[in-house]
């Protein structure tokens, strides 16, 4: 109907007659439900940039028409309900959906409920279920129900003969499935007049196979999961006899009645047409030297070989082709194909092959080839299926590299390569233990690390990622991964890392998704202002309805931040109910406030002349000869004090080191008087400044002559960091003990201009030294 036009109510009425016999004339006035069942199998366009279209009397295709509906502009009042495989689901733009339910399949215990309910003979089930746990490429596809199914009937035979090796790839069980139901290779030949007959039927049933696979690989690559009676007849398939044809319709492929009882066609399951259709490209390759997968326009397709002739030309023009796939289709069929070119694969299918070659060199070009595909890093859906094709080539090298470094416990500090990093990924999905909880800190803290990861990330239900110095550039990626209908991730720890606003923005465009289901979010830590909580606060009203808690706690939202956050929480259509917005410097990591950290020197040019700058003007020491400084009218004259040249405003943090009987550090406004010798020229003696006198035994914090004196802390060292938070009129004085602050002191204020470090030394041979901060 493609290719015609009708307007919306022609269509009501033609396939529902009783929308006609109704009379029905606005739709607007009725509750409306359209079930679309099976997007993936749409022949449509689906171009949601075409014309619109808002009258239900107007013509028009019926590509216009079903877009228009989506997009709500025809019967806007009317629900949606569309079914999809998940490859195909991104054809509807996200703006237009609302909700998203997954159909997930089963999981692990589900799996062995399967085969226990499958067999009544309870000591069968547990031989299969231990034969399909030994070998986790096959466990992890069990989450598939028609693939147990096919798993159960292959095995229960194996089983059952006691003979033959059982399947440990795909390749391998489909191998086994194919000849159960097809070919009948466990049946053995009879003898006499009925041994022509069987042979005859043996035939045909190959022939069948070949048809049926032509039909699978000129279908797949179309993208096409339903085929019409022209797609048979284009395959030589006669409908007729393919409907009564023994074995094939009742376990591999089936017809339905479709518009018009017009009968469509498909395979039982997407693998078995995958399946058949790497048979067919395997067999045409190996018979008739055409390689199939090499674009069609090319003359490569068919080749001039020899029998020795290498089949990684037709590997490497598969393996191009998958990895240019956007959304993945082709790449069971590429394990499939590659899986066939095993010779412990080509005893099921003597009766295809013309002839056979010895292809172990074969192979061991193709799993180069791979391992260089890998190493260049392509997406991680495409990168993991890589590594499930070398498992069907019986190559386990990388990932036992992998695993050796997990079973050693020194993969965090192992630098990795691209290809390792992969091989992480791989084994980490693949294995038996669950996902629940991902740990960025086991692996690397690092934004390199989290990239790599991001499809376990993808995968876990809580993903820890606190304190691993990620910044902005990560949210991004992360917010993509909460938009996406295939992540179950419900909790996200990203405490304690240098985000800032815009990457909470970036963040903030995943939370909106009506994909995002994320239960869950920790800001704590996290550079924050009231603009990062504005487009929280939008997000949270976008999408109201997943998010329960959000941490914002040690970050700077303002009141009008916590104002926007609080009015969310109280609408009642918003699930949050939990909100963290504290603020207390007491609490502090040295990780957080490193972000503000900053590089200070010591202007020479202030410095008293008692007093001797070094290590290139980061270091000052009070000597007890004067120094010969020409004359300068911001030196300071009579107190032992220097100030720094930069001017600090905005939020900073530094450390400084001290030695002697006492040091004073502070900051100070540029009026400090550098001139006289009273009180009131001393740090900490003024208005003008702020500071904190370090002695052996206690601290003393002063501004404007007013002393509070402060225990040493038990784990006290000479380092001291300074943090400044000038638009908030803070001050926090800590105690530096390796990664941990012991605060100490905060000063409260309202300052009017920015401010200068300043440091007073008191006694000879003191010393203060501006530290490198890591």
């Amino acid at each position: 109907m493609k290719d015609k036009k009708y307007s919306l109510m022609e269509l009501l009425h033609h396939f529902f007659n009783e929308t006609a016999e109704s009379e029905i004339i606005n739709f607007d006035k009725c509750k409306v439900l359209f079930a679309f069942d099976g997007l993936d199998e749409c022949r449509l366009p689906l171009d949601f940039n075409n014309e619109g279209c808002c009258d239900v009397t107007e013509s028009t295709s019926v590509d216009v028409l079903l877009t228009n509906l989506i997009k709500g502009n025809l019967l806007p009042s009317a629900l949606l309900w569309i079914t999809s495989r998940p490859a195909a689901a991104n054809q509807i733009p996200p703006e237009y959906v609302d909700q998203v339910t997954e159909v997930r399949g089963f999981s692990d215990p589900q799996k062995e409920e399967y085969f226990k309910k499958r067999f009544s003979d309870v000591n069968l089930a547990s031989r299969i279920i231990t034969h399909m746990k030994t070998s986790r490429s096959l466990y992890i596809m069990c989450h598939i129900p028609v693939f147990s199914w096919i798993s159960a009937t292959v095995l229960e035979k194996l089983l059952e003969a006691q003979s033959g090796e059982m399947p440990k790839t795909l390749t391998e069980m489909y191998n086994h499935f194919l000849i159960c139901n097809i070919l009948r290779k466990t049946q053995k030949y009879p003898e006499g007049p009925e041994k022509a007959e069987t042979d005859s039927q043996m035939k045909a049933d190959a022939e069948m196979i070949l048809k049926l696979g032509k039909l699978a690989f000129q279908q797949l690559e179309k993208g096409n999961l339903i085929f019409y009676e022209e797609d048979l007849r284009e395959c030589s398939i006669d409908v007729t006899e393919a409907s009564v044809y023994s074995g094939v319709c009742t376990q591999i492929f089936r017809e339905e009645s479709g518009l018009y009882q017009e009968k469509v066609y498909c395979f039982v399951h997407l693998s078995i047409q995958e399946f058949l259709a790497a048979v067919y490209v395997f067999v045409t390759f190996n018979n008739d030297n055409v390689n199939l997968m090499a674009e069609p326009e090319t003359t490569t397709r068919i080749l001039q070989m020899s029998e020795d002739t290498s089949a990684t030309i037709l590997h490497k023009s598969a393996v191009d082709k998958a990895l240019q796939s956007g959304n993945g289709h082709l790449d069971l069929f590429l394990r499939f194909l590659l899986g066939l070119s095993m010779e412990s694969n080509h005893t099921h299918l003597l009766d295809l092959l013309i002839q056979t070659r010895n292809r172990s060199q074969t192979n061991e070009e193709t799993v180069k080839y791979i391992k260089e595909k890998i190493r260049q890093n392509p997406s991680p859906e495409r990168c993991i299926n890589l590594f499930h094709c070398l498992n069907e080539l019986n190559d386990h090298s990388l990932v036992e590299e992998i695993q050796s470094y997990l079973s050693s416990g020194s993969l965090s500090e192992a630098e990795l390569s691209p290809a390792q990093w992969s091989a992480l990924v791989f084994v980490l999905l693949t294995s038996e233990e669950e996902l629940e909880v991902f740990d960025l800190k086991k692996y690397s803290k690092s934004e390199e690390g989290l990239l790599r990861l991001l499809p376990v990330v993808k995968a876990s239900s809580t993903a820890l990622l606190n304190g691993c110095n990620l910044t902005e550039r990560c949210c991004e990626p992360l917010a993509s991964l909460l938009s996406s209908t295939s992540s179950q991730l419900r909790v996200l720890d990203l405490t304690d890392n240098n985000l800032k606003d815009s990457g909470v923005k970036l963040l903030s465009a995943g939370l909106e998704s009506p994909h995002c289901k994320l239960e869950k979010l920790r800001l704590s830590f996290c550079v924050v202002t009231e603009e990062g909580c504005a487009s929280l606060a939008s997000a949270l009203r976008t999408n109201p309805s997943h998010l329960k808690e959000l941490d914002l706690s040690y970050n700077h939202p303002g009141d009008f931040g916590v104002k926007l956050l609080t009015a969310v929480r109280g609408d009642p259509n918003c699930r949050l109910k939990k909100l963290s917005v504290d603020h207390n410097e007491e609490c502090y990591l040295k990780s957080a406030l490193k972000k503000y950290a900053c590089e200070l020197t010591l202007d020479p040019n202030t410095a008293h002349n008692d007093m001797t700058l070094s290590e290139k003007n980061r270091k000052v020491t009070r000597l007890e000869d004067e120094q010969s400084y020409p004359y300068h009218p911001e030196r300071f004259l009579f107190w032992k004090q220097v100030l720094c040249k930069e001017r600090l405003t905005g939020r900073c943090y530094w450390e400084v080191e001290w030695r002697g009987l006492e040091a004073h550090i502070g900051v100070a406004y540029h009026g400090l008087d550098r001139q006289g010798r009273g009180d009131e020229c001393g740090l900490g003696y003024n208005d003008n400044s702020w500071a904190l006198s370090c002695y052996k035994n206690y601290f003393t914090t002063r501004h404007d002559k007013t002393p509070t004196t402060i225990p040493i802390p038990p784990s006290s060292t000479n380092r001291v960091g300074v943090y400044l938070d000038w638009s908030a009129g803070t001050l926090s004085f800590y105690s530096v003990s390796s990664d941990t602050l012991t605060h100490l002191h905060t000063f409260h204020t309202t300052f009017i201009e920015p401010l200068y470090l300043g440091i007073r030394l008191w006694c000879h041979d003191s010393a203060v030294s501006l530290c490198q901060i890591e």
